[in-house]
């Protein structure tokens, strides 16, 4: 299908010329003689682009170049000008004009224009495409009233540029948020720039987020962008606040006030011109009474607050999330989706998941690689998910040997959670070896 060009112009011979080459290069052309006529054209044929005089009887090119861009903000109009109206085109594209073209009309500049406009435009629809496709992949799942609140919470925050803190427990999904957050503001065209404050060394924190200059210290080698400037125009996402230095909060607090930095060792002033959204498992307040967090930042901080909900209350997600992960892992491992049984999923809805949403992945995808049969069901939940270690149900046991064989079950299934089912790492932290775990693990699963 051939994009359709739409010619708006008091003079017939222009209409008619442009008409005649625009065919020939394999446009289907439309033409108005006026303002009005053209905005009549717009509604009924929706063409793909516009080419539009801008001195014309009626209504002229700028008053029509307003009415199109209230109805169809993206379509691309080229503003068609004669001599000594070259400010006025200047000003039409402020005003949402593409480009403008000069009389007289040279054939090669009209049809470089065009094409141009138009890669343009299917750009801006690719880049809506794959901005809807990534609110999709970040959206929150859930229908629970926490949920709904969640929700509501970020659509009213997201628009805005105020700075924004995330609590919650681990696993709750914190990044999800910042990043949902982003993807609906007005700088969701700006990257999303993440630094974790608990994994960066206290000394290299105002490198990594102000950058360097060459020879700033020892081992700079080359100059380097810190986040702060990486993410220019769109947003900072600071995890774990909580972890950065009372010292490197006092320098991020006057970034954040003066909305200026100097890289480490350099001269040059560098605007700021990002919105800062922040997270943590820590209870600040309490912090600041500790003297580990600064009170001013806290507050510069905290303009919009959001809280994540830990999944224990928000138990009846469990059976969406539950075929959101079922899904994700079929297509991870080129596999047919599992299901779950109602019993099996009863089952873990009593069950106070410390570990939150992340845990829950963790277990349907541990589950998608050891259970054979399409199906999940009661039998195949771990028996740490189906006894609290921490209750005096092992009282319950009628000897010592099954008590100890139930806790040993329990034990080694919490460890490997806490490890994310890494077997090396489980078996160093329980202080045994390797193999020995592995063995266990097949007793206990032959045992169930």
């Amino acid at each position: 299908m051939f994009p359709t060009i739409l010619i708006v112009d008091d003079e017939p011979s222009i209409r008619e010329s442009l008409k005649g080459i625009l065919s020939d290069e394999g446009f289907e052309v439309l033409t108005a003689p006026n303002g009005y006529e053209g905005l009549k054209v717009i509604e009924a044929e929706m063409p793909d682009l516009v080419l539009l005089d801008i001195w014309m009887p009626g209504i002229d090119g700028l008053e029509t170049l307003k009415e199109i861009k209230k109805d169809n903000p993206f379509l691309p109009v080229i503003m068609i000008t004669g001599h000594g109206t070259i400010e006025t085109a200047v000003d039409s594209t402020k005003q949402g004009a593409y480009d403008f073209i000069e009389k007289p009309l040279s054939i090669d500049k009209v049809i470089v224009t065009i094409n141009n406009a138009l890669n343009f435009r299917r750009l801006e629809e690719e880049n809506k495409f794959l901005r809807k496709k990534t609110i999709e992949k970040n959206s929150i799942e859930g229908k629970s009233s926490k949920i709904l609140e969640l929700r509501q919470e970020i659509m009213a925050a997201a628009p805005s540029d105020a700075s924004i803190l995330i609590t919650g427990e681990n696993g709750t999904g914190k990044e999800l948020v910042a990043r949902t957050l982003h993807q609906l503001s007005i700088r969701a065209d700006y990257p999303l720039i993440k630094l974790n404050c608990a994994t960066i060394p206290e000394e290299l924190v105002e490198s990594e987020l102000f950058g360097h200059e060459k020879g700033a210290f020892t081992g700079a080698t080359s100059k380097s962008l810190g986040s702060f400037e990486l993410a220019a125009g769109g947003t900072l996402f600071l995890d774990e606040i909580g972890e950065m230095s009372v010292k490197n909060q006092g320098k991020l607090l006057e970034v954040i006030e003066s909305k200026q930095f100097r890289r480490v060792g350099g001269e040059r002033v560098i605007q700021a011109d990002i919105r800062i959204i922040v997270a943590t498992n820590k209870p600040l307040p309490e912090e600041i009474k500790k003297g580990n967090f600064r009170e001013d930042l806290y507050f510069r901080l905290k303009v919009v607050p959001i809280k994540v909900p830990k999944l224990s209350e928000r138990i009846e997600d469990l059976p969406l999330l539950a075929k959101t992960f079922l899904n994700k892992n079929a297509r991870k491992y080129e596999s047919t989706e599992k299901e779950i049984t109602e019993e099996a999923l009863n089952i873990l809805s009593k069950y106070n998941w410390p570990g939150n949403i992340r845990e829950f992945k963790n277990l349907l995808e541990r589950l998608m690689i050891v259970v054979d049969a399409e199906t999940i069901t009661a039998d195949d939940i771990p028996v740490h998910y189906k006894e609290n270690v921490d209750n005096d149900n092992y009282l319950n046991f009628k000897t010592f040997d099954d008590a100890k064989k139930a806790f040993e079950i329990s034990f080694i299934e919490k460890k490997l959670i806490q490890n994310n089912g890494n077997v090396k790492g489980t078996a160093k932290a329980m202080g045994i070896s390797v193999s020995t775990l592995k063995r266990k693990m097949k007793a206990n699963k032959k045992s169930k």
